[in-house]
């Protein structure tokens, strides 16, 4: 395949959409399987130590988002991403392995660190060869591969209750598909054609960084990706154990109702929300940030009244909730590398994007371990919601105060 073909920018969405969904099906599983891991693995113990094991997942994988961003930006994308895969479904094998509260620490450390060089490479390649008017769009697609992995992975709570299968037979099954899917994706997929303006050479890592976080525009699109970050983890890292405490469900039932109805309406959302990103941007460079505010106040809303769902004894209506909020988190999802794009130059975007992971999902883990702390002392779940949700208002003002700087230009090829 040529790189230099137009519609070859598409195969590359295409050959990483898998790799998304693998990616979130190996987080999403642990969530949906709660209590069957606490059964098997009973040192456990405590709701604090579950967020320990969700926390320390997303510390190493905060921590080395900027590495594996720096080594995409400076090397090869292709490489990276083919390397995280290997690593990351090796690991998810072995945590099938585990018989201990220390051992599924250690694996989910594990897969935080391979796991962590992914995303800000993919999305970065992606960017490389949709360089304009298909940008959100494209990102958009990708993301699909994220959301279903989340709609597959709350189904693994049925497998949990199947004695035929079990907890360790899904961890199993998905480490070897990855290592499997890893040797077609190496050969098929290729780094973009370099341009004049893509020059990366001679800038060490502390220098990229300085460069960036002396940009007043990214410190504000950092600021408004953790924050709403931070609830997006609680509704995917709790909503199947919280569904079925506060409305006495199946484990299996908890688990889809938790990620099938959100995840299917944020696929919707990231289609309709790159498009409508792409269109608003032809008549003004600021229609990413719109679009995307747009969204993060429908997630907001959504969060206050998943808080107050289980009042009214209806699972439904948490559901309903959960809906609005894909519909926001989609609009939201799709753009937020775009908009990187719109400040910052093609030879710091993964290392930007890895920095943005590094302080989001810092905050993320310490927002399950929170959740988990507030949730043992008997804190109500609508004044716990009600936080998360002001939250994430609070950083529509922060997107909002973005001035782009970088105009989309021809895609690649």
């Amino acid at each position: 395949m040529n790189p230099r073909n137009p519609s070859y920018a598409w195969v590359v969405v295409a050959l990483l959409v898998p790799v998304a969904l693998l990616n979130y099906l190996d987080r999403q599983m642990l969530a949906a399987m709660k209590f069957s891991l606490m059964t098997d693995v009973p040192d456990i113990g405590s709701e604090a130590n579950w967020g320990k094991i969700l926390a320390l997942f997303k510390w190493t994988y905060a921590f080395l988002s900027p590495i594996g961003g720096y080594l995409a930006d400076r090397y090869s994308k292709r490489h990276v991403i083919s390397a995280s895969l290997v690593v990351w479904s090796a690991v998810t094998w072995a945590t099938g392995q585990v018989h201990s509260y220390d051992q599924l620490l250690f694996t989910r450390a594990v897969m935080g660190i391979s796991e962590a060089f992914y995303i800000p490479a993919a999305l970065a390649l992606i960017a490389d060869f949709h360089r304009g008017p298909t940008r959100s769009r494209a990102v958009g697609m990708h993301q699909m591969g994220i959301y279903a992995g989340v709609i597959i992975g709350g189904f693994s709570g049925y497998a949990a209750d199947n004695p035929q299968l079990g907890w360790r037979w899904m961890f199993e099954l998905c480490g070897v598909i990855g290592i499997a899917y890893a040797i077609p994706l190496f050969l098929l997929v290729r780094n973009a054609p370099k341009v004049s303006e893509a020059k990366a050479e001679g800038s060490g890592p502390m220098a990229a960084v300085a460069e960036l976080l002396r940009n007043r525009s990214f410190i504000l699109l950092v600021l408004y990706f953790t924050l709403p970050a931070m609830a997006g983890w609680i509704v995917r890292d709790w909503m199947p154990a919280i569904l079925k405490t506060e409305f006495g469900i199946g484990q299996g039932k908890a688990g889809v109702s938790a990620t099938l109805y959100w995840m299917v309406a944020a696929v919707i959302a990231a289609i309709l929300g790159g498009w409508l990103a792409d269109q608003w941007m032809r008549r003004n460079e600021r229609g990413r940030i719109y679009t995307s505010a747009l969204g993060m106040v429908l997630i907001s809303i959504a969060m206050m009244g998943v808080g107050y769902s289980p009042q009214t004894g209806l699972l439904q209506v948490a559901i309903a909730f959960l809906v609005l909020f894909g519909l926001g988190w989609g609009f939201f999802d799709c753009n937020n590398m775009p908009i990187l794009c719109q400040i910052a130059p093609p030879h710091l975007r993964a290392t930007g994007y890895g920095i943005m992971n590094l302080v989001s999902i810092s905050c993320g883990g310490l927002a399950d371990w929170g959740f988990g702390f507030l949730r043992d002392h008997a804190v109500p779940l609508l004044a716990i919601f009600g936080i998360f949700a002001s939250v994430a208002l609070v950083s529509v003002a922060c997107v909002l105060l973005i001035r782009p700087t970088y105009r989309d230009t021809p895609s690649a090829g």
